[in-house]
């Protein structure tokens, strides 16, 4: 994406002590009032439909250009619908006659729904990284339904059926899908203006055909995903993961991993297996009208990562692997991304070093800090992120232009078909969609048939 930019490598003593202060402050991390929890996981849903790359390594430097993703760079659910129910069958409903391979399998029993899974407990998904804990498991649950209540009021409303019910099912979700990354999801992560400025199309009272302004992700005949997008400015949302979370009303907050040395129980978000009814998710918990005792927040995005993330099960300290990534990758160091952006560098004490510099890496950090972190520290500050509401100047405008390129650029987006397009789904304001509204269309019922509460307000 900045192919002229600066690659200075930092060295090992500079990750060593970004590492060290990242865990002494995180301690220190505070709830962000303006992001729902439940945005937390989008993200990294979007980020299993667009990127899977199986081949870098993080102890050898590694060529861009010569990585392959193994996921379509589109937002097509690919993850949700795999390569069609022609090719994999087993992610698709069969027992209807009538619409057979129409709408997609839905598991569990009847305490709860889950994924489909096979007879060791593990999901029949395009994409096995969606069921690596519970609140992305029941996500993509969530997308399937979706699919599933759009079969079901197209084939009521339209008197479709067949494929040609499905062809116009996905379409019309995967419209709204994109709709929900480009719109509701985006100007959080970004705030409104860095996300206006990528993606104008009027306002909710007077909509326009929607224009793009890319001014550095030029795209190219094959959609590709920059590494400075998917080895740093993307995992923003490392800072944002809580340590804990409350799923349901009447069960107590729930851990993202299981006590070491414990086995995956009720009270923790461990993935892999079968969904246990008493962590079934309670949707207006993560994503809500506004906030109370109850609801779940992200945590601010800064330079600070929740305990639980340095040692992750099997992966070690993520922190550390996000910072060997980048240097595996040669990435540009945030100072140079902010020089091609025109944005001011930020300081020493805006990069948050130790004023002591016991590893005598200060100054190379003030010249060559690693993209990841210093769009991590850019984020923190009050002047470009508000204290860590939204990204900053250098991260805001590579995840918006690259979210927003990717969808220009696929032919079979609502923005390539039509770019005065809006959302035709019922939803809290006409023309408009998001994943609060996406909740309420599906419905899902809580074990034992009751409605479910969202924003307040029992579903219809």
């Amino acid at each position: 994406m900045f192919p002229g930019a600066a690659r200075p490598d930092p060295g090992i003593a500079a990750v060593d002590e970004l590492v060290r202060l990242i865990r002494q402050r995180s301690h220190r991390h505070g709830p962000n009032d303006t992001i729902p929890a439940g945005y937390t996981y989008l993200g990294q849903f979007v980020d299993h439909d667009i990127t899977f790359d199986p081949t870098s390594k993080l102890d050898t430097d590694n060529d861009p250009l010569a990585l392959v993703n193994f996921r379509t760079p589109r937002f097509d659910l690919d993850s949700v619908y795999g390569s069609g129910p022609a090719d994999q069958p087993y992610l698709y409903e069969w027992t209807s006659r009538a619409d057979r391979g129409v709408k997609l399998l839905v598991g569990g029993d009847d305490a709860v729904e889950d994924l489909p899974r096979n007879a060791q407990g593990l999901a029949l998904v395009g994409d096995a990284r969606n069921d690596e804990n519970l609140i992305i498991s029941q996500l993509h649950l969530l997308f399937i339904r979706f699919h599933n209540a759009v079969v079901e009021r197209m084939g009521t409303q339209e008197g479709l059926e067949g494929e040609e019910l499905f062809d116009r099912a996905r379409r019309i979700v995967r419209w709204h899908y994109q709709w929900i990354v480009t719109h509701d999801f985006l100007r959080r992560i970004v705030g409104e203006r860095q996300a206006g400025e990528v993606l104008r199309d009027g306002t909710a009272t007077v909509p326009a055909p929607a224009s793009v302004e890319l001014r550095h992700f030029t795209g190219s005949e094959v959609p590709y995903i920059p590494v400075e997008f998917s080895g740093a400015a993307y995992r923003f949302g490392h800072s944002m993961v809580r340590s804990h979370y409350r799923v349901r009303r009447d069960r107590p907050v729930a851990s993202i991993f299981p006590e070491p040395g414990t086995a995956p129980g009720d009270g923790d978000l461990s993935g892999f297996r079968p969904l246990p009814a008493a962590l079934s998710v309670e949707w207006d918990l993560f994503f809500w009208t506004h906030r109370t005792d109850l609801t779940n927040s992200s945590l601010r995005i800064n330079n600070r990562i929740t305990e639980q993330l340095f040692s992750v099960p099997d992966r070690g300290v993520l922190p550390r692997l996000n910072l060997r990534r980048g240097r595996a990758l040669g990435l540009p160091s945030g100072q140079a991304v902010a020089e091609a952006l025109g944005a001011r560098e930020l300081t020493a004490t805006e990069l948050q070093l130790d004023a002591d510099d016991p590893a005598g890496v200060n100054q190379t950090l003030l010249h060559a800090a690693p993209l990841w972190y210093y769009i991590l520290c850019e984020a923190g500050t009050r002047e470009f992120g508000e204290g860590g509401k939204h990204l900053g100047p250098v991260g805001g405008r590579v995840v918006a232009e690259v979210l927003v390129g990717l969808l220009q650029s696929d032919p079979e987006s609502y923005l390539a078909h039509d770019a005065s397009w809006r959302p035709t789904l019922p939803a809290a304001a006409e023309g408009d969609f998001t994943m609060i509204d996406l909740v309420n269309f599906v419905n899902p019922a809580q074990p034992g048939g009751a409605p479910r509460a969202v924003g307040g307000d029992a579903l219809a």
